[in-house]
């Protein structure tokens, strides 16, 4: 920071005042920044508006009052969504007179009939800003609603009301809410929604409530790549169904699949799964929380990892394998395909995209829920229960056997005197049942708290001083000769380059732990491009994390939570603390955290959240990706340079200024 920022002379002190203070009302928060609300600007947004609209018609067949959603694309960007419900209401809203309740809805944050658990007891929507949303960053909308038989509608643009609710006229045989919409492209762009990838939201959609019937419609010129220009989807069997889809003529370890539904005590939900271990499989999981895809798993994964896990372990002793006590999740859960779907009131989200489960509940719930079918599948049928686990400690016995391995190579680099530890490297017993880990942090006062916050049995410490050499524009000799990345290759153990093999990897995780800034995201970032271009295996293989501290600490009474960044910050006011005055504590680095906040927020694996670090799917691909590390951090600024120009336009105004 430059000494003079802070400076007080008539210019800086007469910029700011009143008037630099903006108000932003209405949607407009929303177009300034979307990617507080779904994530970004890029294709994974675009089609995010989408399931915006269509988790709210399945959250009306979800609570009984729909039986069929139709989803139409057609030409021009356009996506018409509708469901045979009850229709969102149109009388005037008591609160604000003179407006509809449909207007409000699609014009105001945080409006909607889910947050008192009296028109939803379980919805995917939950913080009133998925239709609004959808309406901000759309250059048309039109909702149409027939109800008490009488059709109304409604048309905006970019947030805007267009004009007052008109009534259409009667329409006896019609029920339920119709919402059509175009993505603005001065929000988007030119992106166009994928015909296949709809199509696929669709037909998921209707496996996981088995009540609902779901019609696909799409435009002729659209229709190609194996998806038809009509469908109708509908999955009396849900999840089981979809399992068997999913595996088709594979062969199976058990020739039953682990299916089932199960009520949650007291009203409190529900779950269902589908489970299935073929043989020569990677595997596939899908997590979902009241018909929302969690693709970063969260709590109810956890449940179900750990009904699993107990229960093959109680099999194994109740059939004499003793061996059995040492079953992880990972060998249960390696190569099988796992479909998990719960309906849960009021859960928790970590973002507004919803990608992971977080409310702590739901992990008990399904546990519970599963434990006892699974310990009947096994017990039920003995000769299926032992062959599942079987080909479980098959799995168990590889994963030690690596492990052992990997303990001689530990000890025999401690011992031998050539082979010596970097003596900053504060090493790991490698005595636990656990994966070990190396956390490479930045500076020795975050090196103390981590080591103080670690697992000493399965977490190792590295710090590094600073930020590390850029190898992309360095020098073979001045890579060699650099003090950190020799102390980092040693302490990996596996070689480097075309000598580079992962199976000499002396850790299982390697997790870069820097801090919450910009700065510590360049040591992130220069570390990313060592391991991208001295160990490209190492990231192939999947070992290569990113750890996730927070930079917010939020307390409000009794209750906290932790922020990742101001964008999760802004959605915990909102949800949260809403309403309540929230003391903020901003962490300048992870030095400043104590252990235990470390610990919890960051390194404890029951608590903590990472992020792999892979290449593209296709490994070949990795001259693409080689290009564009050296379009970044070669020698050539030109290269940089052109690179910022050509995507300026990308970036937030508003982020700029802030």
């Amino acid at each position: 920071m430059s000494e003079d920022l802070f400076a007080n002379t008539p210019a800086s002190s007469g910029d700011y005042d009143a008037s630099s203070i903006e108000v932003l009302e209405g949607l407009e928060p929303v177009r300034r920044r979307p990617g507080m609300y779904i994530g970004g600007t890029d294709e994974r947004a675009l089609h995010h508006l989408v399931a915006e609209v269509l988790d709210n018609a399945m959250d009306e067949a979800v609570a009984g009052h729909a039986t069929r959603i139709e989803m139409r694309l057609d030409e021009a960007n356009r996506v018409t969504i509708a469901d045979n419900g009850r229709g969102i209401p149109v009388a005037e809203h008591p609160k604000y007179p003179g407006k509809s309740t449909l207007e409000v809805i699609l014009s105001t944050l945080h409006s909607g009939g889910k947050f008192s658990g009296k028109a939803y007891a379980t919805s995917g929507g939950l913080h009133g800003v998925g239709i609004s949303v959808v309406n901000a960053l759309s250059s048309e909308t039109r909702v149409e609603v027939a109800r008490d038989r009488q059709l109304y509608a409604q048309s905006f643009a970019r947030g805007v009301t267009l004009g007052g609710i008109e009534t259409l006229g009667p329409t006896p045989n019609r029920r339920g809410t119709t919402v059509s919409f175009v993505p603005d492209t001065e929000i988007f762009g030119d992106r166009q929604f994928s015909p296949k990838r709809l199509f696929k939201l669709a037909r998921s959609k209707a496996y996981l409530f088995a009540g609902v019937e779901i019609r696909w419609k799409c435009a002729p010129a659209l229709a190609a790549d194996g998806v038809p220009e009509e469908a109708v989807f509908k999955f009396p069997g849900g999840l089981a169904d979809h399992l068997a889809e999913q595996i088709g003529e594979r062969e199976c370890v058990t020739a039953q699949p682990f299916t089932g539904r199960q009520d949650f005590p007291e009203e409190q939900g529900r779950v269902e799964w589908a489970i299935g271990w073929p043989l020569w499989s990677e595997g596939a999981t899908s997590w979902y929380c009241n018909t929302v895809p969690t693709p970063d798993g969260g709590t109810h994964e956890q449940g179900l990892r750990t009904a699993l896990t107990r229960a093959l372990r109680a099999f194994g002793e109740l059939t004499g394998q003793k061996k059995a006590k040492d079953i992880t999740a990972d060998d249960v859960t390696t190569g099988a395909e796992i479909m998990l779907s719960v309906f849960i009131r009021d859960p928790q989200f970590q973002s507004q995209t919803k990608d992971r489960l977080t409310s702590p509940e739901a992990a008990r719930l399904v546990e519970n829920a599963v434990r006892d079918h699974f310990d009947h599948f096994l017990s039920d049928n003995m000769e299926r229960g032992k062959a599942l686990l079987g080909q479980v400690m098959e799995r168990m016995d590889e994963r030690l056997r690596r492990k052992a391995e990997r303990e001689v190579k530990r000890k025999t680099a401690t011992n031998a005197k050539k082979l010596r530890l970097p003596g900053k490297l504060t090493d790991c017993s490698g005595e636990g049942s656990g994966e070990t880990e190396l956390f490479i942090v930045e500076g020795d006062s975050a090196g103390g708290s981590a080591k103080q916050a670690r697992d000493r049995k399965t977490q190792a410490i590295l710090p590094i001083r600073g930020k590390i050499l850029n190898v992309a524009s360095a020098t073979a000799d001045k890579i060699r000769a650099n003090q950190e990345i020799a102390d980092l290759t040693l302490a990996l153990g596996c070689g480097t380059r075309k000598d580079c093999d992962p199976e000499n990897l002396r850790y299982d995780r390697i997790v870069i732990m820097t801090d919450a800034d910009v700065d510590g995201a360049h040591i992130a970032t220069l570390l990313m491009t060592f391991f991208f271009q001295e160990m490209p295996e190492v990231v192939r293989k999947g070992h290569l994390f990113l750890a996730q501290p927070p930079l917010y600490r939020l307390t409000a009474g009794k209750e906290s939570r932790y922020a990742r960044d101001d964008a999760h910050r802004a959605e915990l006011e909102a949800s949260v603390f809403r309403g309540k005055k929230v003391e903020v504590a901003r962490f300048k680095g992870l030095g400043e955290m104590n252990p235990a906040q470390l610990r919890e927020t960051t390194m404890a694996p029951d608590s903590r959240s990472l992020i792999r670090i892979t290449l593209p799917p296709e490994f070949e691909q990795r001259a693409g990706v080689a290009r564009l590390v050296d379009e970044l951090m070669g020698r050539n600024p030109e290269h940089r340079f052109n690179f910022i120009q050509n995507r300026a336009g990308e970036i937030d105004r508003e982020l700029i200024d802030a």
